[in-house]
Parts: structure tokens; sequence; C-alpha cells
């Protein structure tokens, strides 16, 4: 962005936050006919880069929901070819069957396309008001009462629990393990 004669502060990047570039770029301005350029020259500096870390305790969560036979999958606003080698890498790939991400043929967060479509890859999409969707950013808890589904929220410096409330969230915790253990004890 700086780039591009933009310059913004951490907590205006998280008030206009959302995991839809093209939509952030938007909103802070940046023109309409540079919107693709700079998102390609970000995807340039990104590309490659695996340092990317999971929050504290979620490898285990998943792996204890897993183990508890709950049906789990990840809608991402993040692309194939950057999150499929991270989920590898951190060993969870084979927990995830239902996988969307931000380069597949669906609306961005906070529609509730792929997030529906990954329903429907589980088996759940008759039973959505039965499922949750665990994020910590306010699109997150948008799409999920958009696709019907509980909205869990991670407290993070994206959001907080009053933000993530009032975007919906059913539920606001410190970390996906501690939502964890309340659901499974």
């Amino acid at each position: 962005m700086a780039e591009s004669g933009v310059a913004i502060t951490w907590d205006e990047y998280r008030r206009h936050f959302t995991p839809d570039w093209r939509l952030l770029y938007r909103r802070f301005q940046l023109a309409e006919e540079a919107i693709e350029s700079v998102g390609d020259r970000w995807w340039s500096l990104y590309r490659g880069r695996d340092e990317a870390a999971l929050l504290p305790g979620v490898a285990d969560a998943l792996r204890r929901l897993a183990g508890a036979g709950l049906a789990l999958g990840i809608v991402t606003a993040g692309r194939r070819d950057s999150v499929e080698p991270q989920l590898e890498r951190h060993g969870i790939a084979g927990l995830l069957p239902a996988r969307v991400y931000g380069d597949d043929p669906f609306e961005q967060k906070p529609g509730p396309g792929g997030l529906r479509h990954a329903l429907d890859v589980l088996g759940l999409a008759d039973c959505a008001s039965e499922t949750a969707y665990v994020g910590d950013a306010l699109d997150d808890m948008r799409m999920a009462v958009a696709a019907g589904a509980r909205g869990i929220g991670i407290r993070s410096d994206l959001a907080t629990d009053v933000e993530l409330r009032d975007a919906g969230a059913s539920e606001v915790v410190g970390s996906v393990a501690d939502w964890v253990a309340g659901l499974l004890g």
C-alpha cells in the first residue's frame, strides 16, 4: 500500500479489515485501476513464504474434534497454493476434508457461498444451524450467520468481544483450544 502512496496505521487496518482483499483495498481508497496490480505485488512478496504459525493449541484441538467424530473443514480467504502446504506442514491437512480457498469460485466472506459449499461437502447442508464456524474476524461471524451456522468468535487483534458479538458471534472465547475444551470437556 505504501508503494501506492497509501499510508495506514494498524488501528485503521484492524477497523477496515476484511478477508476480501479487493474490498480492503477499496476501503483504503486505492484507485480501482490499481487494485489488481497491488494485489499481484502483495502476492509476489508473500509467495513462497511458509512462516505462518497456527494459533496456540489449534492442532491438538482439531485432533480432539476429529477424534470425537466431528466433521471438520476450512473456509479461508487464503489462496490454495499458499494454504495447502501450510496445512501439510502443520500435519492437519488430513483433519480437514472440506476445504474452500479464496481463489475458489465462491463469493468472498462475508458471503455465505464458501461455507455453504463446505457444509455440503461434509453432508451438513441441511443442518447448518447445528454447526459452528470458528474465526477471529468480523466477516467470519457475518459469513457464519449468513450461512445459518453458529459463529464462534476468537479474540484477536482483529476484533474485540463486542465487535465479534455485534457481527453475529453467538459466543466469544480466548482461543480455539478453550472453545474445544468447553465443547468436549
